[in-house]
């Protein structure tokens, strides 16, 4: 039974007995056939996460602040950046948020809307761009075009071949960066493939390190996605976050305001929390394609931009790269001013 086509992998979906997928394995033409695997989004495991609050007036979230984001809001007024947050989609009618939202698709059910039905993506969207309206919160690039690409169900899953999909939308759709605040245990080399594919479009990728405290899961662990480590306020990574030589850079992901479904907010923690800051960096970095386009080609390719951020990180724990920080934290002002 075909469940979907996967055109940006040449491949398909399908449910197999397997009886049938050792039949479909001897036919020409068949490659591989690569498990469907579950994809979480990165919150959980004695996380705590506060009641969800209404609407009050706008504060500076301290991640926000401590990246130093607000201080080039007034340089950064550019055209705006296409972010897709590949996650349990947008609350599509937030007020700190509709504004920048600019559409979206649901990989789950395409007849379907892109509204968030769990609440993860819309803190996720929040961080990035939140609006900066006088209510609620503010996100690191408060002008950032929104996309809500859902992946994930009202429980925070979903299959890795609505992720690809996802993926491919996003590059048919013109994206210039996609968060994923989601991730796997298994390397399955259709998301390999899938990564590597949306990086030769030339779409910036960040994702989450994972939240097990042990090694850096996928697709961070791609070497063309720049893998994402949570500190909290006094720049120490946590405990939780996952750790290991892919992590490229640190971004504060414990106890971060933001969003939430229902045109509500909440205090969530986890490395789904510290992505989406690198990811509003990354937006803010392209609009000052000086910045990053270190071969004068008049644009700033993947490793451009991930080159200037890393560059331009506080270092953090010991002296140059490391498995805890990667080269440290991210420093939205000393890439873009």
């Amino acid at each position: 039974v075909k469940v979907k086509d996967l055109t940006l992998i040449d491949g398909k979906a399908v449910l197999l007995s397997p009886k049938a997928e050792a039949a479909l394995l001897r036919q020409a033409g068949v490659l591989r056939i690569d498990d469907d695997v579950v994809v979480e989004a990165l919150i959980g495991g004695g996380i705590l996460a506060e009641p969800a609050l209404t609407q009050s007036a706008e504060v500076l979230p301290w991640g926000v602040d401590k990246i130093d984001a607000e201080k080039v809001w007034g340089i950064t007024t550019g055209d705006p950046i296409k972010v897709a947050i590949i996650d349990t989609g947008i609350n599509l009618t937030h007020s700190d948020l509709k504004a920048n939202i600019k559409g979206g698709y649901n990989a789950i059910n395409s007849r379907k809307s892109a509204n968030d039905d769990n609440g993860h993506g819309t803190h996720v969207a929040g961080i990035a761009a939140a609006i900066d309206n006088e209510i609620g919160v503010v996100g690191v690039g408060p002008q950032i075009d929104l996309y809500a690409v859902k992946v994930l169900n009202a429980a925070g899953s979903g299959y890795l071949s609505d992720v690809i999909e996802g993926l491919d939308w996003a590059i048919q759709n013109g994206m210039k960066v996609v968060n994923m605040s989601l991730g796997t245990s298994s390397n399955v080399q259709s998301f390999q493939e899938a990564v590597q594919r949306v990086n030769r479009a030339g779409i910036v990728q960040v994702a989450a390190t994972g939240n097990s405290g042990g090694s850096v899961i996928y697709p961070a662990a791609y070497p063309e996605v720049i893998a994402v480590s949570a500190t909290d306020q006094n720049n120490v990574i946590a405990s939780w976050s996952s750790r290991g030589p892919e992590v490229d850079l640190a971004a504060p992901g414990v106890s971060i305001y933001s969003t939430y479904k229902g045109s509500t907010y909440k205090t969530l923690s986890g490395t789904s929390m510290a992505a989406p800051h690198v990811t509003g960096a990354v937006a803010l970095v392209l609009t000052q394609t000086a910045k990053c386009d270190t071969d004068l080609n008049g644009n700033c390719s993947p490793a451009e931009v991930q080159q200037r951020l890393e560059t331009t990180a506080r270092d953090l724990g010991e002296t140059g790269k490391d498995n805890l920080y990667g080269s440290g934290l991210v420093d939205v002002y000393a890439a873009v001013a």
